[in-house]
C-alpha cells in the first residue's frame, strides 16, 4: 500500500473519531439557538493529494459522509455537503494554482504549499462546505439569517481548529 494512501486512511479514521467523539459534543448557544459547531471533518477531502482524481474524491466523500450521518442521526446532510466540497475542490485548486504550477506529489498542507496558499484554499472550500451543510439542514431560505449565523460562526471556529491542527501536526502528507 502506498504511503500516501495509508496516511490518508489513518487521517480519515482519526478525524472521524475526533468529530464524533469530541467535536460533536461541543456546541455553543446564544439565546437557545446553537450557532457554533465544530466541523473539522472536511479536512479528509481538503488534505488529499492535489492530483487525486475527482472520482476518488467523490467516492471517499460519499463513504465518509455516510459514516458521519449514521453517527449524527442525519439523513445525508454531511454526505451532500462533503460530496459538494469534493466536487468543487479541483476547481478551487485550479483557480488558485501558483505560477509555477503543482507537482504530482504535492499535498495541500501548510508545510508543502505555504500558509498563504493554504489559508486561501481552506477558507474557500470550508466556507462553501459549511454554507451548503447548514442550507441543507434548514432546507429553506426562510431561515437565511440562521443559516448565515451558523455558517459564519461555525466557519470561524472550524477554520481556527484546522489551522491549529496544521501547525501541531506538520506532516508532509
Amino acid at each position: 500500500m502506498n504511503k500516501t494512501i495509508s496516511t490518508n486512511i489513518i487521517r480519515a479514521i482519526i478525524l472521524f473519531l475526533a468529530q464524533i467523539i469530541i467535536f460533536k459534543q461541543i456546541t455553543f448557544s446564544l439565546g437557545g439557538l446553537a450557532f457554533i459547531h465544530f466541523l473539522i471533518y472536511p479536512m479528509v477531502i481538503l488534505l488529499m493529494p492535489i492530483k487525486t482524481p475527482r472520482s476518488v474524491l467523490l467516492i471517499s466523500a460519499f463513504v465518509f459522509g455516510m459514516a458521519l450521518d449514521m453517527f449524527y442521526d442525519s439523513i445525508g446532510i454531511h454526505t451532500a455537503a462533503l460530496v459538494f466540497t469534493a466536487y468543487i475542490r479541483n476547481l478551487v485548486i485550479a483557480f488558485i494554482e501558483p505560477i509555477e504550477g503543482y507537482n504530482m506529489v504535492d499535498v495541500p498542507t501548510i508545510k508543502v504549499m505555504g500558509i498563504g496558499w493554504f489559508v486561501t484554499y481552506t477558507s474557500i472550500l470550508l466556507l462553501f462546505h459549511i454554507f451548503i451543510y447548514f442550507s441543507i439542514e434548514a432546507f429553506s431560505f426562510v431561515y437565511i439569517f440562521e443559516i448565515f449565523l451558523n455558517s459564519i460562526f461555525s466557519f470561524i471556529v472550524s477554520f481556527m481548529v484546522i489551522i491549529i491542527l496544521q501547525f501541531l501536526l506538520r506532516t508532509k502528507y
